[in-house]
């Protein structure tokens, strides 16, 4: 199957110069173009678009995920350092998710704050109300 700029850029959100992009640096080995000279891109290509944004999500720069890509070219020799890549990958994903879950701990403490807070105040009034 294969697919336009246009359906690519939808479907990752991404814009089209931003695919361009992707494709001048080389992070994009794979993409072909048709008899009109217009890219098309495969399901082999869109796989590589999502390794990409994940490795972008993470904060990874692009002279870095076109080092990891440029190992995935040259083959199995380079197994053992596209793991090592991987495992600071995850090591990079592992500590968002403790600087995220850190984050949501506190505005659910703030919550639970303003939860109590709002049901005194509330409790406070219908006394008053009632005494008058």
């Amino acid at each position: 199957m294969s697919y336009s700029i246009k359906d690519v850029s939808q479907k990752y959100n991404l814009s089209t110069y931003t695919l361009r992009y992707y494709e001048r640096e080389g992070l994009l080995p794979t993409v072909q173009r048709n008899d009109n000279n217009k890219r098309f891109y495969t399901d082999i290509d869109l796989g590589w678009i999502e390794m990409i944004c994940c490795m972008r999500a993470t904060g990874m720069s692009i002279s870095y995920i076109k080092n990891y890509i440029d190992l995935c070219v040259k083959g199995n020799d380079t197994l053992s350092d596209r793991r090592k890549i991987m495992l600071d990958q995850r090591e990079i994903i592992k500590e968002h998710l403790k600087k995220y879950t850190d984050l949501l701990e506190l505005v659910d403490m703030k919550l639970d704050y303003y939860d109590k807070k709002v049901t005194k105040d509330e409790l406070k009034k219908i006394i008053i109300e009632k005494r008058k």
